[in-house]
């Protein structure tokens, strides 16, 4: 039976009236349901049922006739039951007020729902951001900041592979820098219009560290000299527009298809994994990108998401068309490219790719399998004599890729594999063609391991590679043949935002001739989600 103020209130009244035929039980019920519904603490319950037993053992024993009863204490017993009455009156008053002001929240709840002029702040989900909603806008704002310590042991060569990627820069090193992720502030809009539903998110993406302007903007190399300031990476600038049944097209810059699971997938994405160099440390660090993976880029698209069908997704996208970038640089001996160059493209670049995602209360699983291809045009070619020219051959670069997550219980294993034909390796077309303008192959892969040895503690450990094959006719001692690494780290979640790194990672660099770097790194710091 739902028991309303006003019942507490009567039920009070007979007690207070005086009503002398009042059962004792009758307000040790009502004790009882004021307890219950919280208007009443322990010891104001304990307390005021205390003094009312008192009253009513008084009140029986000279029912029975007790003689020895004074008036002195026919007294005491009559304030004593009065004070009992206005404690349970003044109780049944206080919880009649917070039953009105419940109501007065639910009515004034309804006017901020109804009242697109009104906002409020959503139930907080645990490393998901602060949400807001104004009107029928759903507004997210989350962040992420990073810092960690980081000692790298580098090889002492004067000479290393054109595009190796471990340090061999004959100094050991200290920084304070970021790890592979960088920092970033994300601010999302979300709604429903017209039957369609439309989101927007702005992302900029500031490192710690001070940046190098160059080529590669943000992620050109660090500057740690004095007055400097970070690179600010505006990598996500997008709208999305689409419908539960139809799926959802995407419009800006944002993530690429190709390699974006790999490296979602890879557990440096939290840490800093290879140091891409610690004397100057650079806006992000590689974690495993060269040494598993091509980088997957944020790139200008337009891209369509399908909606899931048993499990299985598809995604496909236009891209803004990259450049091939002689990534190796000059040969140290004839100081002639490495690789070659094209900078013409007809049409875009396109990717894609298929998800499957299944999920038990013990088992999931992620798998995936994607592409991307690109015509090439304009390609400039260098002679051993060092004559370039640009010619008007049409070349086309081509990768597929393929991977997957397992997770049983506290355990989870990863596996990824590529391959590709001009599209190079650790970026998107760095190396891809030989001086002479000849396509390269590349392929590449890691495998990683997790464990939650506690339910805060994950330890993970993984290995990989990428290769770069010389093209036909090609030969070159000094370009990089393999990059390769091995990782070790423990992660412990030390709140829903907070979690803290110890990570050691090993790195390998070998030519196609007798040059071969290695290197060493020892990270220890964090990284905040909110």
């Amino acid at each position: 039976m739902k028991i309303t103020t006003a019942t507490l209130v009567a039920v009070s009244a007979i007690f207070v009236c005086g009503a002398s035929n009042a059962m004792a039980d009758d307000y040790t019920d009502l004790l009882d349901i004021l307890h219950a519904r919280g208007s009443l603490s322990a010891s104001e319950y304990k307390t005021l049922l205390t003094k009312h037993l008192h009253g009513g053992s008084t009140r029986a024993a000279r029912r029975r006739g007790t003689a020895t009863a004074t008036t002195t204490q026919t007294t005491e017993t009559t304030d004593a039951e009065a004070e009992s009455r206005r404690d349970a009156l003044a109780a049944a008053a206080s919880a009649a007020s917070a039953q009105a002001s419940m109501q007065k929240m639910e009515v004034m709840q309804q006017q901020v729902e109804s009242d697109p002029s009104l906002a409020h702040v959503l139930p907080y989900k645990p490393g998901k951001g602060v949400d807001l909603q104004v009107g029928a806008v759903d507004f997210n704002i989350s962040a992420i900041i990073n810092g960690f310590y980081t000692y790298s042991s580098a090889d002492n060569k004067a000479a290393g592979p054109g595009g190796g990627l471990s340090d061999n820069s004959g100094f050991d090193s200290s920084a304070i820098r970021n790890g592979l992720l960088p920092g970033a502030l994300i601010v999302s809009a979300a709604t429903k219009q017209e039957g369609y539903d439309i989101s927007a998110v702005i992302g900029v993406y500031p490192g710690i560290n001070s940046a190098s302007v160059g080529a590669l903007n943000a992620n050109n190399g660090g500057n740690s000299t004095a007055l400097g300031t970070p690179g600010a990476d505006f990598r996500k600038v997008y709208f999305t527009v689409g419908t539960q049944n139809y799926g959802t097209i995407k419009i800006g810059r944002d993530i690429d298809i190709f390699g974006a699971d790999a490296i979602l997938n890879d557990a440096t994405l939290l840490s800093v994994g290879a140091t891409g160099g610690n004397a100057d440390p650079a806006n992000t660090a590689l974690g495993r990108i060269g040494f598993g993976y091509i980088y997957t880029d944020f790139q200008p698209q337009i891209s369509y998401i399908s909606p899931i069908f048993a499990g299985f997704q598809a995604t496909i996208g236009a891209f803004e068309p990259l450049n091939e970038f002689d990534f190796a640089g000059d040969d140290p001996y004839t100081k002639l490219p490495l690789s070659g160059s094209a900078t013409a493209h007809n049409v875009p670049e396109f990717e894609g790719k298929v998800t499957y995602d299944k999920k038990t209360p013990n088992f999931s699983a992620h798998l995936w399998t994607g592409f991307m291809t690109q015509p090439e045009q304009g390609i400039s070619t260098t002679s051993t004599e060092g004559v370039t020219a640009q010619g008007r051959s049409s070349k086309v670069a081509a990768a597929g890729e393929v991977g997957g997550t397992l997770t049983f219980g506290p355990a989870a294993l990863t596996a990824y594999y590529y391959y590709g034909s001009g599209v190079g390796t650790t970026g998107k077309f760095f190396d891809g063609l030989s001086p002479e303008g000849r396509l390269r192959n590349s392929e590449g892969g890691y495998v990683q391991g997790s464990f939650n040895v506690l339910k805060k503690l994950k330890l993970v450990a993984s290995y990989g590679e990428s290769s770069l094959y010389q093209a036909p006719g090609e030969n070159d001692p000094n370009l990089v043949r393999r990059n390769e690494a091995e990782i070790g780290a423990a992660y412990y979640t030390l709140t829903d935002w907070v979690t803290l790194v110890g990570e050691f990672s090993h790195q390998e660099s070998k030519s196609h001739g007798p040059l071969e770097t290695q290197s060493n790194a020892f990270t220890a710091g964090g990284i905040l989600f909110y």
